[in-house]
């Protein structure tokens, strides 16, 4: 193309051109006559060409409409009162450095300010200009209405426009418009008289067309784009739309929401202001005056941003209220109704709020598409294919492929994917109350959540064996990633289906009790037991929840209340012949019995754990029971007796697997050698263990390790190596005690494990006094660790610090007490003590 082609004038005079002026601007006859306030007919017979000369009120009303400036303007004005020629000039775009073509037509706007969005324009930007040379295609920037694909595909515009020598311009479709329009305004925007003549003008030159809203006309923006790839091979198409235009080659870009603080955020604005969703919030309330939030916003701010799920739209309409309302009033008022957060945008009568703009995407959707996003709905936090495919395969409205259905959903924008871990998928938030509203209109949102709750019923149904053995961490934490879902699935059920609400409440048992949520699930298991609903439900599954009910009861000192429950359990196992059900309400048994003071009572559930472990060749079952039962052989001093048990654990547990296990059992053998004197032996395996817990990922019994080691080195005189255990004992913080929880009953809980490093730290400092021949110390850090050890469930440790106050107390009546409480203290524990501190008091 030459410049003396006249390819930039327009025949047909002003009727024609108020035409090609209004589609560019993307309005219908009736959208520019409201914008411009004049009537309908007006517009109509001036491009029909029935006004041969309108008034200039007129004109003028309608160039303001059309935002037409500078010399535009001034041609369609002299166009209209019959000043121009038939093939008068539009005016010229902005030229960029480098090889220039003569480019005149319509250009694009400026993009404004663009906040969080650097990293893509910059992937556009490399996509649309690496390779200038190639054939030219179609790239779609899709996404939810409001998302910003408008204002990214400027911007991208904007940065590549020196690589596009041919010229860079852009149109808007309109709702009816057909294959011939589009190509009609391609050519008014480029400068050119008819469509016929577009393969000339893009024949040798690289040129960008922007083509904005292609779901307002899916079929002409296809028809129009894909003619342009046969006649112009060196445009390049960059598309925005709710979704993909369906062209061979297309390349399909998501626009995603801004990225918003995560959760458990502090809320500190240093540390969240530089989040694009929080950045934009904070730019748009600066625009209308606001001054930055107070401190007491902060967290309201985190949450609100969070809440609009980083949708552009919604925070720029939730800005808008910041005229009236505070970042907290505003949070309260929308923060469970962001669907009506609205606003009347300038040059349109009514009022838009985030329900039109979802409601728009929405019924884009095919009727299976929108009933799989009705059944999404219910789902709070991120899922997968597989939980997705658990909603929606059973019913029978979805008869496509559930794979094509999420598909359709990521490529309309509501849904969104981040990561490549299987748990990638999310709902936005106001995309998931619209389908929740739209569940609700079609009487389907009650049974829509029982399948919510059955599908997470049977998902913590396989987790729960996981949450004892060698994969509890990875169990946990499953569980953790659907913590949300888990807790919507327990409310709704409790109240609407409680036989299913039970069975997802008794396999969560062993998680809460991880999670240090002991007392909540008590209650939540002991309400739905209570139920008269639950009567007649399964018998495993109630007595699953009787033996969470009473583990969780003896995790807070209740358990003695729940031991009908766990014995009622341990009868209904025997009748169904479940073997791991009978072991696990055994094992809890035992620990209410031991806390209970009811030692033989304790014994007797653990000896037969083994023996039906021992029977049904339950190897990791029996290393568990072998475990359980050393603290009896510690309790009446036959150490020897709890060595052999140590043994048998660390070879059955190696038969199966659990190293962890034969860490732990490990742990409690360097416990045995430090009371049985052998103080270097203790340290050596002591220190061997704690590597082994360290890689293992379980501070807690770490911690107990190195409280035996520092024990043994103070016995053994090593004063400045037991020094420097105390030292770390004390900068340390007390670990989660719960990653052995099966091992030892007795001692689950982080303030269990706080109350064992206080009694252990007052031990070593005392056995460090008395080495140092520091009596009266002594005697006051044996008397703080008597006072610590008490509120541990292990009077062992009692005894132990109770002898060494015995021996380090000169006063005849304060022996005379101490040796009174350790005899009592005896008694209720069934302790027996060791030679050595038999030895120790014989001495006195």
């Amino acid at each position: 193309m030459t410049p003396d082609h006249g390819a930039d004038r327009i025949p047909g005079g002003f009727s024609e051109m108020l035409r090609r002026c209004r589609l560019a601007a993307g309005l219908t006859q009736a959208e520019l006559a409201e914008r411009a306030a004049v009537g309908i007919r007006t517009v109509r017979d001036l491009e029909r060409g029935r006004a041969s000369r309108p008034q200039r009120t007129t004109v003028e009303l309608l160039a303001a409409a059309l935002g037409l400036a500078g010399q535009d303007r001034a041609d369609f004005v002299a166009l209209a009162r019959g000043q121009g020629a038939p093939g008068v000039e539009l005016g010229a775009l902005p030229v960029p450095p480098g090889p220039q073509l003569p480019r005149r037509g319509f250009g694009l706007p400026e993009p404004g300010e663009l906040i969080g969005r650097d990293r893509e324009v910059a992937d556009l930007a490399a996509m649309l200009t690496e390779h200038p040379r190639m054939a030219r295609g179609v790239v779609s920037l899709v996404g939810l209405a409001g998302v910003g694909k408008t204002g990214l595909a400027l911007k991208v515009a904007r940065e590549v426009a020196g690589a596009y020598p041919g010229g860079t311009s852009g149109i808007v479709m309109i709702d009816g418009s057909t294959e011939a329009d589009v190509l009609s305004v391609v050519a008014t925007v480029f400068g050119v008289g008819r469509a016929s003549e577009l393969a000339e003008r893009f024949s040798d030159t690289p040129s960008l067309l922007l083509v904005d809203a292609v779901e307002r006309a899916p079929g002409a923006a296809a028809e129009a784009l894909n003619r342009l790839a046969e006649i112009a091979p060196m445009l390049q198409v960059l598309t925005t739309g709710r979704h993909p235009v369906g062209l061979p080659g297309e390349q399909v870009r998501p626009v995603t929401p801004l990225e918003v603080p995560p959760a458990g955020a502090p809320a500190d604005l240093a540390l969240v202001a530089d989040y694009p969703a929080v950045a934009l919030l904070l730019a748009r309330l600066r625009q209308i005056g606001r001054e930055p939030p107070q401190p007491d916003e902060v967290g309201a701010l985190v949450e609100l941003v969070r809440r609009l799920g980083g949708l552009p739209l919604a925070i720029e309409l939730a800005a808008a209220h910041g005229r009236v309302l505070n970042l907290n009033e505003m949070l309260e008022r929308y923060g469970n109704r962001l669907l009506d957060l609205g606003i009347p945008p300038v040059g349109r009568a009514a009022v838009v709020t985030l329900r039109d703009a979802v409601a728009a995407s929405y019924r884009l959707l095919e009727a299976d598409e929108r009933a799989a996003l009705r059944r999404l709905s219910v789902l709070r936090n991120r899922w997968s294919v597989e939980l997705a495919e658990a909603m929606l395969v059973p019913d029978p409205a979805l008869t496509g492929d559930p794979v094509r259905l999420l598909d359709r959903l990521l490529a309309h924008g509501l849904i969104g994917a981040r990561g490549t871990g299987p748990l990638r998928f999310r709902v936005l938030d106001v995309v998931r109350d619209f389908a929740a509203e739209r569940a609700a209109a079609h009487g389907e949102l009650a049974a829509i959540r029982r399948r919510h709750a059955s599908v997470f019923a049977r998902l913590a149904t396989r987790v729960a064996p996981d949450l004892a053995g060698a994969r509890i961490v990875e169990a946990v934490g499953r569980l953790d990633e659907v913590a949300g879902d888990l807790w919507t699935a327990l409310a709704y059920a409790a109240n609407d289906d409680p036989h299913t609400a039970l069975w997802l409440a008794g396999n969560l048992a062993r998680w809460w009790r991880y999670r240090g949520r002991d007392v909540a699930g008590r209650q939540w298991l002991r309400r739905l037991l209570d139920d008269p609903r639950t009567g007649d439900a399964d018998p495993a599954v109630r007595a699953w929840a009787q033996v969470g009910v009473a583990q969780l009861a003896q995790e807070h000192g209740a358990g003695p209340q729940e031991l009908p429950a766990a014995e009622a359990a341990v009868s209904t196992f025997q009748r169904l012949s479940d073997v791991s059900g009978e072991l696990a309400a055994r094992n809890v048994i035992c620990g209410i019995w031991t806390a209970l003071g009811g030692h033989d009572e304790a014994r007797r559930h653990g000896e037969a754990a083994l023996e039906l472990a021992t029977r049904t060749g339950r190897v990791r079952d029996m290393a568990v029971a072998q475990n359980n039962l050393t603290w009896h052989e510690i309790r009446v001093g036959d150490l020897g007796a709890a060595r052999r048990r140590l043994a048998a654990v660390d070879r059955l547990a190696g038969e199966c697997g659990e190293e962890r296990l034969r860490v732990l059992a490990r742990a409690n053998l360097a416990e045995v050698a430090r009371l049985e004197g052998r103080y270097a032996d203790a340290v050596r395996q002591g220190r061997r263990v704690m590597v082994a817990l360290a890689s293992l990922g379980d501070p807690g019994h770490r911690r107990r390790a190195l409280g035996t080691v520092g024990l043994a080195l103070a016995q053994d005189g090593r004063i400045d190596e037991a020094t420097a255990v105390l030292a770390e004992l004390r900068a340390g913080k007390a670990g989660d005690d719960v990653g052995g929880a099966e091992l030892e009953p007795e001692r689950t809980r982080s303030d269990e494990s706080t109350v064992r490093d206080d009694g252990v730290c007052a031990l070593i400092e005392a056995t460090l006094a008395m080495r140092r021949g520091d009596r009266e110390w002594a005697a006051e850090w044996y008397a703080a660790a008597v006072q610590a050890c008490a509120g541990s469930r292990d009077l062992r440790d009692v005894a132990e610090a109770l002898v060494g106050l015995v021996a380090s107390t000169d006063e005849p009546a304060h022996r005379a007490a101490a040796l009174k409480r350790l005899d009592q203290v005896c008694r209720e524990g069934a302790i027996v003590l060791l030679p050595q501190e038999r030895a120790l008091l014989d001495a006195i």
